[in-house]
C-alpha cells in the first residue's frame, strides 16, 4: 500500500487515474491530455504500474490502460477506516 500512496503523491499521476476512471485509454490518449513528453507520461504509467494501480493490456498494436480497482479499493478503504477511527475516538484526547 505504501507504493499507491507514494504514487498517488504526484498530481499528474491522480490525474491520470482520474481520466481512467472514465474508460481505458492507451499511452498517446492519455498524453494529448498533458503538457509533457511522452517519456514523462510513460515514466508516470510505470509508476502506476508499479504501485498495481492501474494495469495495461495489449490490444493489437497499442497497450491500453485501465484501473486496477481492487487495489484502489483496498486504498480507500484502509482510509476510511483511519478517519472512521479518528472520529469515533475524538474525545478521547
Amino acid at each position: 500500500m505504501n507504493e499507491a500512496f507514494k504514487a498517488l503523491a504526484d498530481p499528474t499521476r491522480r490525474q491520470i487515474i482520474s481520466l481512467l476512471k472514465e474508460k481505458d485509454l492507451t499511452a498517446g490518449e492519455i498524453a494529448d491530455n498533458f503538457n509533457m513528453t511522452k517519456p514523462s507520461i510513460s515514466h508516470h504509467l510505470n509508476a502506476l504500474k508499479q504501485a498495481k494501480l492501474i494495469i495495461d493490456e495489449r490490444r493489437g498494436q497499442h497497450i491500453w490502460y485501465s484501473l486496477n480497482t481492487t487495489v484502489l479499493q483496498d486504498t480507500l478503504s484502509w482510509m476510511l477506516d483511519v478517519v472512521q477511527y479518528k472520529q469515533e475516538n475524538k474525545g478521547d484526547n
